[in-house]
């Protein structure tokens, strides 16, 4: 597959997951919501940094993610803070104890629908 037909398969996961993302919201599933919106965020990074670099890595940690969207260009750079702020819900979501709280859930859900907006103008775009 060419660097834009990846682009575009990311594309498609993303608006999957983000679609279970605001199903698990509104009935109140707030981690599955949360972790899924992440899941969403992070295939709409890969989708931008194919378009725009031909390339995307599987980060080691979420500082690597996020530094890889900036490097991409403008487009990835205006995105980064938002990458970052819902790489950092992540661990809650899956893996402690607590519970994502419902204002977060849906700050999660926001995120993710932010990123998949920049990742469809820059893959349709081009």
């Amino acid at each position: 597959m060419t660097s834009l037909g990846d682009a575009r398969a990311h594309l498609e996961k993303a608006r999957e997951f983000l679609e279970a993302a605001r199903i698990s919201l509104d009935c109140e599933l707030f981690n599955a919501a949360t972790s899924d919106a992440v899941i969403s965020g992070i295939n709409s990074k890969d989708a931008i940094c194919l378009r725009l670099t031909g390339q995307t890595r599987k980060a080691e940690g979420h500082p690597e993610a996020v530094a890889e969207l900036k490097a991409a260009g403008p487009a990835g750079a205006a995105l980064s803070a938002t990458l970052s702020r819902l790489l950092k819900m992540k661990t809650k979501s899956q893996y402690q104890s607590a519970s994502v709280a419902a204002a977060d859930a849906k700050g999660a859900v926001e995120w993710a629908a932010r990123l998949l907006k920049g990742a469809e103008t820059v893959v349709t775009a081009r």
